[in-house]
Parts: C-alpha cells; sequence; structure tokens
C-alpha cells in the first residue's frame, strides 16, 4: 500500500497538460485577488465596495454564463473557479479506485475542514458536524430532541418552509405545539423582534427556533438577544443561519446559541452540496442523529455526519472557498453585498408603486433584499423579467414582492439593468 505522500508524488509526476492547466489556473485566481487585496491594503470596507477596478478581479475569478443576470445567489452560487476546479480534481481522483482514494487519501481530510470552518465560525472543532445543506444540519437538530405531547416549540411564520414543514411532522407525530409569531416588514427595531419573542413563552415553551437572516426579506435576527432571553429561560435555542454564514461577519462566540445550521452553497461559495451544523459541547450526548451511529460514538460530534457513503469532494473543496473568501475579507464582502443591495433599492424605492420590504439599516439587512410593485404578481414580474431581460430573481408570496441576491461577482451594469428593468415595468406594466 502507497503512503499518502507516495501516492501525491507519482500523481504529480503523471499529471497531464490538462491537469497542469488546473493548477495554474487556481494558483493564478488567488494570486490575483492577493494582489487586488495588497494595492488597497488600508483603505476602509466602505470605501472599497465602490472601486470598480478591484472587484472586477473578484468577477474572473468566476465562469459564468454571461448572457444572463443570476440575481438568485440566495438560492445556490456559482463557485469561484479555484473551489470548482478543486471539486472536479477530488473526484477525478476519487474516480480512480475510490475504496482507496476517496475513502483512504480525500475523507482523513475533512477534518482539516472542521477545524478551518470552527475556525471562522467561532466555536470549537468537536462541535462542527459537516452536513449537505442547511436543511439536513437543521433537521438534525429539530428532530433529535426529546420533547413530550404538549411540549411547545416556538418560531416565526416567516421562517423556512422546510423547516416549518418539519416541526409540523412533530406536531402531527409526537403531539407536541408548533407556536408562531408574526413581525412587521420591515421590522421596526430588534428590541421588538426580541420582546415578541419574549411576550409568547408560555411555561410549555421548550423550544425557539428562529433565523439568523429571514429568507424572504434579508432581516437579521437579533441572535445574541434572543439566545440571552431564551437561557435566562431554560429554553433550547435552533438558529438557521442559511443566509448568514459568510454574508457578513459574525461570530458564535457572542451568540451561545445550542445549535446552528447553515449552507456553504449560498454565500461562501462552496460546493453544491455542503453545509455544516454547530451543537454546543454540553448538547451532543443527549441528541439523536438523523440517521442512526454507533453508541460508541454518543458524545462525538462526527455521529451526525454518519449517512452512509457520500463523496469527500465536495467537503475538500470547502477548504478552497475559504481561502477565497479570505482573500477578499469578510468586512470588505459584507460592504460590497450592501453597496450593490442599496444601488438598485434606493433607485426603486424613490418610484411610485414600490414597495420596498427590506430595511437599508444595517443592522437589520446586508446584500438579500426584497422589493414588490403595487398591484402586480410577484410571479409576473419574476417572469417578465426572465422573458424579456434574462434576469433570474425569486418571487416572494408573503410578503409580495420579489427577493433580489447579488453576490460578489455580480457587476454594476447587472445591478442597473435590473433597476431600469424594474422602472420600465412601472412604468408601462407588464403586457402579454
Amino acid at each position: 500500500m502507497h503512503s499518502r505522500r507516495e501516492f501525491l508524488h507519482q500523481a504529480v509526476r503523471k499529471g497531464t497538460a490538462a491537469a497542469v492547466g488546473l493548477a495554474t489556473l487556481r494558483y493564478d485566481a488567488l494570486a490575483r485577488i492577493a494582489a487586488a487585496a495588497t494595492g488597497v491594503a488600508g483603505r476602509a470596507p466602505e470605501e472599497m465596495a465602490q472601486d470598480e477596478s478591484y472587484w472586477r478581479e473578484i468577477q474572473q475569478a468566476f465562469t459564468l454564463d454571461r448572457t444572463i443576470i443570476n440575481l438568485n445567489n440566495g438560492g445556490v452560487s456559482p463557485s469561484p473557479r479555484v473551489v470548482h476546479e478543486a471539486f472536479k480534481r477530488y473526484l477525478d481522483i476519487s474516480n480512480q479506485a475510490p475504496v482507496y482514494h476517496m475513502w483512504q487519501i480525500l475523507e482523513p481530510n475533512i477534518e482539516t475542514v472542521r477545524r478551518r470552518l470552527a475556525a471562522a465560525f467561532g466555536c470549537d472543532p468537536e462541535e462542527m458536524a459537516i452536513t449537505r445543506n442547511a436543511s439536513e444540519a437543521l433537521q438534525i437538530a429539530q428532530l433529535g430532541l426529546d420533547l413530550k405531547p404538549g411540549d411547545e416549540v416556538l418560531t416565526t411564520n416567516q421562517d423556512y418552509p422546510r423547516m416549518l414543514d418539519t416541526w409540523e411532522q412533530r406536531v402531527r407525530r409526537d403531539g407536541i405545539k408548533l407556536m408562531t409569531i408574526s413581525f412587521p416588514v420591515p421590522a421596526t427595531s430588534m428590541a421588538d423582534l426580541t420582546a415578541r419573542f419574549e411576550k409568547a413563552i408560555t411555561p410549555r415553551t421548550k423550544v425557539i427556533h428562529f433565523c439568523h437572516v429571514i429568507n424572504l426579506t434579508g432581516q437579521i435576527f437579533p441572535v445574541k438577544d434572543i439566545c440571552a432571553l431564551a437561557r435566562s429561560r431554560g429554553l433550547t435555542t435552533i438558529v438557521d443561519g442559511a443566509h448568514a454564514f459568510a454574508h457578513f461577519p459574525f461570530s458564535a462566540r457572542d451568540f451561545d446559541c445550542d445549535y446552528y445550521g447553515t449552507s456553504l452553497h449560498k454565500w461562501l461559495l462552496a460546493p453544491i452540496g455542503t453545509g455544516f451544523l454547530y451543537v454546543k459541547r454540553e448538547r451532543i450526548a443527549g441528541h439523536w442523529p438523523l440517521t442512526p451511529a454507533n453508541a460508541s460514538l454518543a458524545n462525538n460530534i462526527r455521529k451526525f455526519e454518519e449517512i452512509g457513503t457520500h463523496p469527500a469532494a465536495n467537503h475538500n473543496a470547502i477548504a478552497e472557498a475559504l481561502n477565497f473568501l479570505s482573500g477578499i475579507g469578510i468586512e470588505r464582502k459584507a460592504a460590497r453585498l450592501r453597496y450593490l443591495k442599496d444601488r438598485w433599492a434606493r433607485r426603486l424605492e424613490k418610484q411610485p408603486g414600490i414597495r420596498l420590504n427590506t430595511s437599508f439599516d444595517p443592522a437589520h439587512s446586508c446584500g438579500l433584499a426584497n422589493v414588490g410593485i403595487e398591484g402586480l404578481d410577484p410571479g409576473k414580474i419574476a417572469s417578465h423579467l426572465w422573458d424579456r431581460y434574462r434576469i433570474i430573481v425569486t418571487p416572494i408570496r408573503y410578503p409580495e414582492g420579489i427577493r433580489v441576491t447579488p453576490n460578489v461577482y455580480t457587476t454594476i451594469e447587472e445591478i442597473d439593468t435590473f433597476a431600469e428593468a424594474m422602472e420600465k415595468i412601472l412604468k408601462n406594466g407588464i403586457k402579454g
């Protein structure tokens, strides 16, 4: 049996010209981003957000179809070339002899990814389980809790539908009660959001489940305050962070939540089918995994990863996505995303008939926003934008509007094209 070092040596020695080409693309992309960052060192993120020469270097790191304008990166985002090439490279290595190359060479390196993700999130690596998406991560949290008939779970009426469906199944199957609160769109204040949860707590409440960022409107929630409220009442907290991690800066150390789930193929730009679940260390032993694991793993975060045979390529390529994020800097990225959001939203808010469902307050929102046109169905707006302009947005039924989510590869021209298209709809309506 070859050692890992011998294997890698042989892989390099026998590499083809194509493999060398991939490596060149890989290192060139990171080198260009590093060079661009060096050239702007010391400048404030808000100033850098408007530097198109810098962001042009970031845009060139992606392989995209520029005949369409993709403003639905909140669903899933394309990965930069360096991440996608790593993903394909790991697949090629796996396919040579999966039982050896995938299981013995690549799979053990998940521990490096775990360590780096934990550092970026702000937790111990032994509290970080790597999953396939936020839904899987959150369902592990939701379905693994011991709850009795009559126990109440408190959430909001704007939480992610799949997570609400998961609780509804527990209502039908286990006899628990699901309680929901509502809140204004946009929210009036962070204090009001916390107060609404506090008023809804009853003696039967056991769990508070809420979004860090509402996927419908981009509303950011006061995670720290809600978790502190829950701790003071002895309640469990589950935070849906699908739209928060790698979107704007924060540290889990500030929150002290019990569970936190996210997808990595949205804002981190990792391969499709990647996510993670944070479980507070003292919660691990008593929490049931979604897929049964051996009893020897009872106190091991890895029991939540026991899903059977799965590709190593997806989760190993997360490392390159973390490198890409580090090359930009999370503060700089968040400032750019807010700048792109504000550019189209400030332009449209002045127009009669526009209903903006997202706050401009940077404490309340970042790059994800929702806008509606009075009297027009959001589905028809989305269809018209696609049919006429090849712009992709997401229609939202409540609150009525379209969700707009640019990313770091989005150009100013694309943002302005979207705003102009919306202005034409306001002026001319939708015909046909």
